[in-house]
């Protein structure tokens, strides 16, 4: 486990925590901004008059209507991104990363214009009726490169299963068992045997599900955050200055939380951005290739919709759930997970300028000398007083710390501990500590006038997000299976993918964010080349389109 979780460090830290990733896809995105004419704000009020469907004749190929492809696409990106990937990124990156959300979401719209617009371009019919496209096959069809389509595809069903999938399953199960004291493998288990029913009927069935459920999940979670926020009015405007000030100034040490740099703020709000809207990544455009658009750059424009609805919208309101109610910053009852939980030589306080100075060292450039090896002993459950030691928890000094065996009797014995890492996972820690994902988003919504059931709200909010998504995903991965191997073998990719949605309900649920955060980029840049590459050809057909006056 420490192999593989020093395996997902160096990624994290070469594939996300460096510029070059946010710097290709922004850059990307300001490219074909002004290189199409800015279409995200051109094609923004057409691209709802086509969701309508008055455009559509009954006789246009395809497998769905744009507003069921908009669905099924919205459902495959409104899912823990906009609840636990929000808090996550004000987590590690401070309220400034809410800001480049806002500007990943803003580019994003003309980049999953282009991949839309391609891929219902070269979308090809099955031999068994189905409508396959998507990134593999523009750069197989349109850029004639079969090795990058293949290279795509298999980044797809690794993102399938390392975001699609498991984080959604990850972060049901937490927040069912932290609500409603349902043990993990039990959701694991229902929700498992549900996704199969669904997933077994394709894209027709997969629409159908998402047209309907889409729009009331979105409705519950709205109206619900909004009521929080005028709950806490107040806060509103002191909110967006904590974003736009801390956009170019490192978060400042406020309460448990010990700040962020700059650099956090804008690689955390890149990645959460494009986790949430999956802009570039070649997703989306898999669901909307499946439409009866006549004209492939009209559900060009229907995608224009999905990032505006999906981050600018919904990212936002989360955002200000969390920032206006103070959770952020907050400590609160907790169970430490094991890769979250670090032990440092020294006793360290946040309340002290210097320690918080060091402490940010430790974190911002992963100081491994502070970290502490050997052995500590445990009375009744607590460490001595007088023993030198401080852990961390989700980056913040723990309070109040209990160690428990067997799950109920608290642990007498000794604990080896090396490089900072607890060498068992048989023994429970509790204590207090900052809240992370959708914990904490479930944490600032009972700061409103909903009380303590604000936090089913987020429950059954993030249930509905989640799965939607999982299922959406299953449809790409069917896709990518096919686009590799043939449709023979989509049924066994069926039977893994859901079998990884069962397994990842109850694994640590850091290294599953982990895993998610780390497969995002990697599939996205071979998409962008792609993307660039068929540059003019993109600007020959929306040059050639003509907006419909009727």
């Amino acid at each position: 486990m420490a192999t593989f979780t020093g395996i997902l460090e160096f990624l994290t830290y070469w594939l996300v925590d460096q510029y070059w990733f946010p710097a290709f896809l922004i850059g990307s995105g300001i490219f074909f901004t002004f290189y199409l004419g800015f279409p995200q704000i051109k094609y923004f009020r057409h691209g709802w008059r086509i969701l309508s469907g008055k455009y559509v004749k009954e006789d246009t190929e395809g497998e769905t209507t744009p507003f069921q492809a908009l669905t099924t696409a919205l459902s495959g990106t409104v899912g823990t991104g906009n609840i636990g990937g929000v808090a996550l990124a004000i987590f590690l990156g401070g309220p400034g990363a809410i800001f480049w959300m806002w500007v990943t979401a803003f580019l994003g719209m003309t980049t999953k214009f282009v991949e839309v617009t391609l891929a219902h371009k070269y979308r090809e019919k099955l031999p068994d009726g189905s409508i396959s496209g998507g990134p593999m096959y523009y750069i197989e069809n349109g850029l004639k490169m079969r090795w990058l389509a293949v290279l795509f595809s298999v980044c797809l069903l690794m993102m399938c299963l390392g975001t699609g999938n498991m984080p959604q399953i990850s972060s049901i199960a937490v927040v069912m068992n932290d609500t409603f004291n349902i043990p993990k493998v039990y959701t694991g288990a229902v929700l498992a045997v549900l996704l199969w029913m669904v997933i077994i009927g394709g894209i027709k069935r997969i629409a159908q599900i998402a047209s309907k459920l889409v729009p009331f999940m979105a409705f519950w979670y709205i109206t619900g955050a909004l009521a929080v926020i005028i709950g806490n009015y107040e806060n509103i405007i002191p909110s967006f200055k904590l974003i736009f000030v801390h956009v170019f100034t490192p978060t400042a040490a406020v309460g448990g939380f010990l700040g962020a740099s700059v650099a956090a703020a804008l690689t955390r709000g890149v990645n959460r951005g494009l986790y949430s809207n999956e802009a570039g990544q070649g997703s989306a455009p898999i669901a909307h290739a499946s439409s009866k658009t006549e004209n492939p750059v009209e559900e060009g424009m229907v995608s224009i919709l999905e990032p505006f609805i999906d981050t600018i919208v919904i990212c936002t309101i989360t955002g200000l759930v969390i920032l206006s109610s103070g959770v952020w910053m907050e400590k609160f009852d907790n169970r430490f997970e094991e890769s979250s939980m670090c032990y440092l030589e020294g006793n360290y306080s946040d309340q002290s300028e210097d320690d918080v100075l060091t402490l940010q060292d430790y974190i911002f450039t992963c100081n491994g000398e502070l970290s502490f090896s050997g052995s500590i002993d445990v009375v009744d459950g607590m460490m001595g007083e007088d023993s030198n030691i401080t852990l961390l928890h989700n980056r913040s000094v723990s309070e109040e710390v209990k160690y428990y065996e067997n799950d109920e009797s608290l642990y007498t014995g000794i604990l080896d501990i090396e490089n900072g890492k607890l060498n068992t996972s048989e023994i429970k820690v509790v204590g207090k500590s900052l809240l992370i994902g959708a914990d904490l988003t479930g944490k600032a919504f009972t700061r409103s006038v909903f009380g303590d059931f604000g936090q089913y709200i987020v429950a059954i909010g993030l249930l509905l997000f989640a799965f939607s998504t999982a299922i959406a995903w299953s449809y790409y991965g069917d896709r990518a299976t096919a686009h590799l191997f043939g449709e023979g073998w989509i049924l066994y990719y069926r039977i893994i993918y859901v079998a990884a949605f069962f397994t990842a309900a109850v694994i640590d649920t850091k290294i599953v964010w982990d895993i998610a955060t780390v497969i995002g980029p990697i599939a996205t840049v071979p998409n962008l080349i792609a993307l660039i590459l068929l540059r003019k050809e993109m600007k020959q057909i929306t040059d050639n389109y003509e907006i419909r006056s009727d």
